[in-house]
Parts: C-alpha cells; sequence; structure tokens
C-alpha cells in the first residue's frame, strides 16, 4: 500500500485499435501512443509552481468489504504533504516524516537519492516518471465517454514476474489530460483505487506547511532514522 500511495482516473473503440497486453513483455515494447500521453500529463504538472489535490483511496482486501479513505496532496516543488486518516507523510524535499496515526508513532528519514529506493514512489517528480524506468510495459487499451468527457485507459503490467501487482490502470481526461482515477490489482486478489476529486494548480500554501512541528503531534513517539 505504501508503494501505491508514495505513489498514489462508455464506449469501446475497436479492440484491435490498441497493443494489446499479451503482445508485449519488455518497456521497449510499450505503445508509443500511450507514452505521448504519460509525457502530455508530466509536462502539464510540472509545469505548475504548486498543486492541491482531494482524492479518495478505495482499498478491498480479498473477502473483506471496500474501506474508503478520503486524504489531501499538497505539492510545491520538490516538497509535498500527504494527509489521510490513518497516515501522513511530510517532506520539505530533504527529510521525509511518516506520521503513523494509529500507532502515534512518527518515522523520520533523509530523502534518498535517485536510484536508492527501488520501486518506491517517493516524491511528485517519481509519481510522473516511474514509468520512465524500466520496471512495467505499458499500451493504451480503451478509450470510452462517460458524461461529457472522453477517458483515456492506459494499463501497466509489471516487467518482474516477483511484483507484488499483476497490473496498474490509469483512467485519463483526454480532453484536460487530468489524471481521473489509478487503480493497482495485487496478485493476493486486493484492489487499491485512488481517485483524483478535486485539483488545485499554482495553489498557495502557509509557511511552515511542508514542515514537521512537533508540537502537533504530542504524545507521539518520534524515531529519527537518518544517517
Amino acid at each position: 500500500m505504501k508503494k501505491f500511495l508514495a505513489v498514489l482516473t462508455l464506449a469501446l473503440l475497436a479492440a484491435g485499435t490498441y497493443a494489446q497486453p499479451g503482445s508485449l513483455t519488455t518497456a521497449e515494447e510499450s505503445d508509443p501512443k500511450a507514452k505521448a500521453v504519460l509525457d502530455e500529463i508530466r509536462k502539464r504538472f510540472l509545469s505548475y509552481k504548486s498543486l492541491g489535490a482531494d482524492f479518495t483511496l478505495d482499498i478491498t482486501l480479498a473477502d473483506e468489504p471496500t474501506e474508503t479513505q478520503k486524504g489531501t496532496l499538497s505539492m510545491q516543488g520538490e516538497k509535498y504533504r500527504l494527509e489521510m486518516s490513518s497516515q501522513s507523510v511530510i517532506s520539505d524535499g530533504n527529510t521525509l516524516w511518516l506520521i503513523l496515526s494509529y500507532n502515534k508513532e512518527v518515522q523520520i528519514n533523509d530523502m534518498p537519492e535517485d536510484g536508492e529506493a527501488e520501486g518506491a514512489i517517493l516524491s511528485p517528480e517519481a509519481m510522473l516518471r516511474f514509468y520512465d524506468k524500466g520496471g512495467f510495459v505499458y499500451y493504451l487499451t480503451n478509450e470510452y465517454k462517460d458524461g461529457s468527457r472522453t477517458v483515456q485507459q492506459i494499463e501497466f503490467k509489471p516487467t518482474d514476474r516477483n511484483a507484488d501487482y499483476s497490473k496498474l490502470r490509469m483512467n485519463v481526461n483526454k480532453a484536460t489530460k487530468d489524471v481521473i482515477s489509478v487503480e493497482a490489482f495485487a496478485k493476493d486478489g486486493s484492489r487499491y483505487k485512488l481517485s483524483i476529486d478535486n485539483l488545485s494548480p499554482n495553489k498557495s500554501f502557509a509557511a511552515g506547511h511542508f514542515t514537521f512541528n512537533k508540537a502537533d503531534y504530542p504524545g507521539y513517539y518520534i524515531e529519527d532514522l537518518r544517517e
């Protein structure tokens, strides 16, 4: 679940229009049409000086009812803040604070350098370029109408057969290139769906918003894991 978060969207076209999962085995074979959409999303998001978003996370474990959590994400350059009822993550670009509400615990870590945490999504930039790392083969599978908007659907299949997830699925608004939702399908039957409810580009944040304030978490055990 942490990897999905650190990282964290109906008329079908003809089935033969897009590359199909069975024909793709390596990242180099990924659908160029899908890459073009992903590159547009990344270019647009990286043009923002800051960003605020409200989201819904649906967690469906095998043989259990779906659990729904609401959360918010704030981003400004390399800084970000993710808040949910069960846990929060704060980063000022150099230090990362993981706040576990149920355990009343805070873990402090240095932000890893590129390549130090393979597979982890630990920054806004990493969330927007994870598909460039060679760990996924991806393809545009579908395009459909959802009310007045046209949705493009991209699926990501891990190249590592031992990966925890069998696939990821991203839904994108074709006109605006906004990510509508991302779903992760775990091999144990669990599913995670992150839906973007509201997006506020170039949002202003108060001073200290991206810094951990110990006074806001009285009684929490703080473990400093920095080297």
